[in-house]
């Protein structure tokens, strides 16, 4: 049976329940994996990072993993060195999670939190605080 899409036909119109709970639980095992693992990396010494999303392939066997370094840390090296440590990271994260296949990571910078921090700019400049108070009158 096909899975129902948004209108019918074509691709999905998203991530499946099997992939957000798969993400999820991974999401979480490699947030304690990351507080509570030494991982040897100059990059990474002394860095707390943030997973804030983890997202699954179809056939749960790849996962891309979205992090933010706290603390004003340049996050390039950082997603780096994460990358570099992918296969120590995903040894320890089989003997959290169970499932059928420990999914291979590949970890991104999350750029949402950039995108807000311009919004929050955006939203207190001036003028357009002028405009959103000029609506509400």
């Amino acid at each position: 049976m096909k899975r129902p899409t948004a209108h019918g036909r074509g691709k999905p119109a998203g991530p499946t329940q099997r992939q957000l709970r798969a993400g999820e639980l991974t999401r979480h095992a490699l947030a304690d994996i990351l507080r509570e693992e030494a991982i040897l990396d100059p990059a990474l010494d002394g860095v707390s990072v943030t997973v804030s999303e983890v997202r699954m392939s179809p056939d749960l066997r790849h996962a891309i993993c979205f992090v933010e370094p706290l603390g004003g840390v340049h996050s390039p090296e950082v997603v780096e060195a994460l990358n570099k440590h992918a296969k120590f990271l995903r040894g320890r994260l089989g003997r959290l999670i169970d499932m059928k296949f420990t999914p291979d990571l590949k970890f991104l910078h999350d750029e949402s939190f950039d995108e807000a921090a311009r919004m929050n700019a955006l939203f207190d400049n001036p003028k357009v605080r002028q405009d959103l108070q000029g609506d509400e009158e």
